[in-house]
């Protein structure tokens, strides 16, 4: 999970709701989630869980897609996550 590659991912908080984001490093930004150093929205909300993450390509096309992820309803994220 780490490389030139972006990748998108899905972290489920400790108060059940789900983040999403991007990187070229997931496994390094799962860590500095959970030691208060990622975003905003997860700080409050630790320990946080690694549900699920995808290969984007570039950050151009990983934002993309996060944009999409990130306006779609809660359900639809969970079945993006279990693979349905």
């Amino acid at each position: 999970m780490v490389g030139l590659n972006w990748f998108v991912y899905i972290v489920e908080c400790s108060d059940g709701s789900l983040y999403t984001g991007i990187s070229n490093n997931v496994d390094s930004r799962i860590k500095a989630h959970n030691e208060g150093k990622g975003a905003k929205y997860t700080k409050p909300r630790l320990p946080v869980k690694l549900l699920w993450y995808q290969e984007a390509g570039n950050r151009s096309s990983a934002s993309k897609l996060e944009y999409e992820i990130k306006k779609m309803k809660r359900i639809d994220k969970k079945k993006l996550i279990v693979g349905r």
